[in-house]
């Protein structure tokens, strides 16, 4: 059966002209009568000991309506979900102990904004000043102080991936190369900050509209924090200008916002300022990686052995899979026969780092593509040449974690190097001008089969009407990158009618069903397009006996949906309307809705995931040796998604991608001193302008996977790796700078070359 149509078209994102006119309402947007407003009192230092908070003369300043400290709490310790509940170890506000400086200590309410700030600026509290680290070195060093009682050493977790006799391998290695990496701490950056508004419903249940990728999640966990069903906790994402993966965890705002407006019987609406974002808000995780590899002589990977410190900062937070996915992105696009992985998750008295997008990848990317370009240069291969003998291919596998049923990484890389010129410009060397190569690969659809969860991973419900529409309800949070039009094509498609006559609710606890993880791990077009895909083929079965009791027909006839209509395939003037269908439909069964469920759960499809894309990237530079400045002048991408569902919406994933790379690459970095930021505005926090996107070209490479609705893998979230080795590859190319660190500033290019 042939594609339909709408899967591959380009279609600009529904509702993307009440964004650009500013009619679509974020959660700070919303006011409610007799809102209250919040504010957070914050810890001044890094590590010290809560000896006493006095918020009697906050309480007394008119305005004021509630105040609240962690006593005032169930004092439940959370975090990191039902991943791995031994190391929950995060309170909504702080008790006995600050562990970073913004540590949440207390929280004001009150009749406005100005009000409350002013009231946090009257709670006193008494802190024992305690020592600190900032660095994992320093964590582990012996005689460091002890940042958590029930984790002497700093340590929090380690993660191990071991297979096909590493030590042995190393032997028979004619080249060994061992490289030590280190990567920064960097911001989401996402344009609209956090902001949750929550309101008391009937029998002591509340409402909390938030800014989120996961609604389900934010429901359990404030459920849990505040003591109440599940059920009596409802949770609604409005429009979400941003996440990237810092907005998948509950956050102390949503808790209190919700616990006062139980407490005072009015709604209680807490935003975050940008300061606030950049100085105390998740963080992607600052890392130092030693990678060491053998080979042949000529360039064929025997082994590789990668050791990782993870700065945690104050509390864990989604620590546990970074931890294992930097392994599992360490043993991806490359056959390696022999792989060992250690990654150590290490507490400092930095702020809290958790998920960001590419979780893991970016940084176990750029050690290991950098690394693979050093061992070109030394053994004289071509960089491509070396990554195309050693491309991983369909069915290979990272022994007892993941396995690509299929893979595209061959084909890119050869795309990119055609379509480059890259042969020529590697041979002729241009004066501060140079052209380098890296490789992505990233998970399609995030399962972690270590959850656990009493639902699938993700469900949907459709619904059809006798006016020709449908509506789709599912938990899958559009966050900006374009899901809901792609679940919409998906619906669709295969319902065969118009894209605008789908009417879709999402994000909303009460109303949609659960079974939904939320939107991370590049998940919600595989995992929720699917469960579509589901639901719709009920709802044809259902349809298709219309036709057969209509047309006297037998199971032979092949029953088509296109056009709005329903018909014979092989007559189609055997049909009609879509909507007189479902009329039928709803007669014969008395009026009893046209409803159907949809599910998907990944079983038995790999530890990590079911599908895997692939990716690789050329970028040319032009370095000026006299200030250091690096200039990117093209890019080159070829990726492997799959069957592209919205060919546009890929198109700007990978726009987006490129830009959050060439800020990792090139200018981003949290400058934390003694534990607090430095840069904490826009001014300082350098991410790439307009203007600073350089001209790209990219190019798909279709592989149709047997997991993906209608062949589709993840886009975009995969190809923010690449970038940074491959802009590291050029600047060596140009001039002869080898950077094993993030960011390449202008300072280390001229200390590169001596002239600093």
């Amino acid at each position: 059966m042939s594609t339909p149509p709408i899967i591959g078209a380009r279609i600009p994102q529904l509702g993307a002209r009440e964004k650009v006119t500013g009619q679509a309402v974020y959660t700070d947007d919303m006011k409610l009568p007799g809102m209250l407003y919040g504010a957070i009192l914050r810890s001044p230092h890094a590590h010290a000991r809560i000896k006493r908070i006095d918020t009697s003369k906050a309480r007394a300043l008119p305005g004021v309506k509630d105040v609240v400290t962690g006593d005032d709490t169930l004092k439940v310790a959370y975090g990191n979900w039902r991943l791995v509940p031994d190391i929950q170890d995060e309170y909504v506000l702080a008790v006995d102990k600050v562990r970073y400086v913004g540590d949440e200590v207390a929280a004001v309410c009150a009749l406005d904004a100005d009000t409350a700030r002013r009231a946090c600026e009257l709670i006193e509290v008494e802190y024992e000043v305690l020592p600190a680290v900032f660095s994992v070195e320093e964590a582990l060093a012996e005689g460091a102080p002890t940042i958590r009682a029930e984790k002497p050493g700093n340590l929090s977790l380690t993660r191990e991936i071991e297979y096909g006799g590493v030590d042995e391998a190393f032997t028979r290695a004619e080249y060994v190369r061992e490289d030590t990496f280190r990567v920064p701490t960097v911001s989401h950056a996402y344009l609209e900050p956090c902001s949750a508004l929550a309101a008391p419903d009937e029998g002591g249940r509340v409402t909390l509209w938030t800014s989120t990728q996961t609604p389900y999640i934010v429901q359990v966990l404030l459920a849990k924090t505040l003591g109440l069903p599940e059920n009596h906790v409802r949770v609604i994402k409005p429009q979400v200008g941003g996440g990237f993966g810092g907005k998948m965890e509950l956050r102390t705002w949503e808790f209190c916002a919700a616990f006062m407006a139980l407490r005072t019987g009015r709604p209680v609406k807490f935003t975050l300022t940008r300061a606030d974002e950049l100085a105390y808000g998740r963080r992607r995780h600052a890392m130092v990686l030693r990678s060491k590899i053998g080979l042949t002589r000529d360039g064929v990977i025997l082994a590789k052995d990668l050791d990782v410190l993870l700065d945690s900062g104050g509390y864990n937070a989604m620590g546990a899979t970074a931890t294992f996915l930097v392994g599992n992105f360490g043993a991806m696009l490359y056959r390696i026969p022999a792989y060992r992985y250690l990654g150590r998750y290490v507490y400092t008295n930095n702020p809290p780092a958790s998920a960001m997008r590419g979780f893991g990848a970016p940084q176990a990317l750029f050690a290991g593509e950098c690394q693979l370009n050093m061992v070109a240069e030394e053994l004289g291969i071509d960089p491509i040449e070396l990554r195309i003998r050693n491309a991983m291919q369909a069915g290979d596998s990272v022994p007892g974690v993941a396995t690509a049923r299929t893979c595209g990484f061959r084909e890119a890389l050869e795309k990119v190097r055609d379509a480059s010129g890259w042969v020529e410009k590697r041979a002729r060397k241009r004066p501060g001008k140079g052209i380098g190569v890296a490789g992505c690969s990233f998970i399609s659809g995030g399962v972690f089969n270590w959850f656990d969860t009493k639902y699938h991973f993700t469900s949907c419900e459709v619904r059809v009407f006798e006016d020709g529409t449908a509506h789709l309800l599912t938990m899958a949070s559009d966050i900006g990158q374009g899901s809901d039009t792609v679940l919409r094509q998906i619906l669709a498609a295969e319902l065969g009618i118009d894209i605008h006559k789908i009417r879709l609710t999402a994000g909303d606890t009460a109303v949609t069903p659960k079974a939904d993880l939320g939107t991370w791990g590049s998940r919600v077009t595989l995992m929720a397009g699917n469960a579509v895909l589901d639901a719709a083929r009920k709802i044809k079965e259902m349809l298709a006996g219309v036709l057969f009791m209509e047309y006297d027909l037998n199971q032979i006839h092949d029953v088509a949906f296109a056009g709005d209509r329903v018909f014979v395939r092989a007559k189609p003037k055997r049909g009609m309307d879509f909507g007189e269908c479902v009329y039928k439909a709803l007669r014969g069964r008395r009026g009893e809705p046209l409803t159907a469920f949809g599910y998907y759960t990944p079983r038995d499809k790999g530890l990590v995931t079911p599908a895997f894309s692939f990716g690789a990237q050329v970028i040319e530079v032009e370095v000026d040796e006299d200030t250091g400045v690096v200039s990117v002048e093209q890019v080159h991408t070829a990726h492997d998604s799959g069957v592209p569902i919205n060919t546009m919406a890929v198109e700007g994933q990978l726009e987006g991608s490129i830009h959050m790379g060439l800020g990792y690459a090139l200018s981003e970095e949290l400058i934390t001193v003694e534990g607090r930021v430095r840069n904490a505005t826009f001014l300082d926090y350098r991410i790439p302008a307009a203007e600073d996107m350089p001209p790209s070209a990219s190019y798909e490479i279709v592989t149709r996977d047997p997991e993906g609705p209608y062949g589709a893998k993840e886009a975009g979230e995969g190809l923010v790796s690449p970038t940074a080795p491959a802009i590291a590859e050029a600047i060596w190319d140009a001039v002869g700078v080898r950077s094993d660190t993030l960011p390449i500033t202008p300072q280390r290019v001229l200390e590169g070359l001596g002239k600093l």
